[in-house]
């Protein structure tokens, strides 16, 4: 990843806010999608489907590799699930991260989401994660810096009892799906091997995606197929994502949904 910060043109801009439509529409599809019984390989096809209804790519699909169109986790899996023959039950949560490129660009979303009535702490892990997400921005405005987005998830997160992820960040998205500045969800100055930390201007787009772990441990490993990052302890773990765009006032949600 490149270390230069690409400021969007206005034109430039509308095509971000084209690609998260679709991104977010995706995100919605997939959630519908969750059922008791369903493979996490019909989610991806329902992503897949949609994706390329609507006249865009599935950004993930070949991503390094990648083999599926979204990256769909269940439980202690926290990122980069493989679609596969994994049966969703009742009682799972499932995080869903999702990206359609169109016209040069791309979206970024994620979601974590219940499969039927989930028990009382997979609710409160779900609700403190997507919350984490709008007390980050709040500090997506020009003038701050990335790591007062992440110094406010850190503290809420930790705050309710939970652990924050150190090992994967959010980051500009745009042309790449991967772009520089990269978004720490914890206080950059604290820890070593931050890619700097520099001040919000207007026409940035930044994904900005807390990653929690219920409980105090945020260590985690990587599953032998290089790919599904799961909890180190095997606890439930939480994803929640938007593309953000930096205006010169509130920030703008480039893949707003009915589900945000």
């Amino acid at each position: 990843m490149s270390d230069t910060i690409y400021i969007k043109s206005p034109r430039e801009i509308e095509l971000m806010r084209q690609a998260g439509k679709i991104t977010a529409g995706a995100r919605t599809i997939a959630r519908q999608a969750i059922r008791d019984g369903v493979t996490t390989k019909q989610i991806d096809k329902c992503v897949h489907d949609y994706i390329v209804k609507c006249g865009a790519k599935p950004t993930f699909l070949g991503y390094g590799g990648f083999p599926g169109s979204a990256c769909i986790s269940v439980n202690e899996e926290l990122i980069h699930g493989i679609p596969g023959k994994k049966t969703v039950h009742n009682g799972d949560i499932v995080s869903v991260d999702v990206g359609a490129f169109i016209h040069g660009f791309t979206g970024d979303c994620a979601g974590t989401y219940p499969c039927g009535e989930v028990g009382e702490e997979a609710k409160r892990l779900m609700e403190v994660t997507r919350q984490s997400f709008f007390e980050g921005i709040r500090y997506a405005k020009a003038g701050y810096r990335v790591s007062d987005i992440g110094a406010a998830i850190q503290e809420y997160v930790e705050g309710q009892g939970y652990s924050v992820v150190r090992d994967y960040v959010g980051h500009g998205v745009g042309r790449e799906l991967h772009e520089a500045p990269e978004v720490p969800n914890y206080r950059i100055d604290r820890v070593s091997g931050h890619r700097g930390n520099p001040r919000l201007v207007k026409g940035m787009t930044i994904a900005v995606e807390p990653m929690v772990i219920a409980g105090s441990s945020y260590e985690i490993k990587v599953l032998d197929n290089e790919w599904t990052v799961v909890s180190a302890d095997g606890n439930l773990t939480c994803h929640y994502e938007n593309t953000v765009l930096i205006t010169d006032g509130e920030p703008e949600i480039l893949t707003m949904a009915d589900d945000i």
